[in-house]
């Protein structure tokens, strides 16, 4: 009888677990416009603050990393030494690349949409 009632207890888990995957699903997909508009901006602000950072100021990128601002721990940055680019990501949703330019600074790559 006690296999019977783990049986029980685990399926109402497996269930519970599966409506809340479900809900989780069904909120981020009702708000992808917004997610992506904040993950568009965020990934644009982090790549050209990095780039300013890294071949304007001069910093290693692990310095770099430490100017990104509160909330933005999901923000991975990637640097190009011979393109002199940074890459700005969230994970799933976006990713962002500033250039280094002569005369100009760092430029954000054009947008598309």
């Amino acid at each position: 009888m006690a296999k019977t009632n783990r049986s029980g207890k685990s399926r109402i888990a497996l269930w519970l677990l599966l409506i809340m995957g479900a809900a989780l699903a069904a909120v981020l997909y009702i708000n992808r416009e917004p997610i992506g508009g904040y993950a568009e901006v965020g990934t644009s602000y982090a790549a050209r603050v990095a780039c300013s950072c890294r071949f304007v100021a001069g910093r290693n990128m692990d310095d770099c990393r430490k100017d990104k601002l509160a909330g933005m721990e999901l923000v991975t940055l990637s640097d190009d030494a011979d393109a002199k680019s940074v890459t700005a990501r969230f994970p799933l949703v976006t990713s962002t690349t500033a250039t280094y330019r002569e005369g100009y600074g760092c430029v954000l790559e054009e947008w598309e949409g």
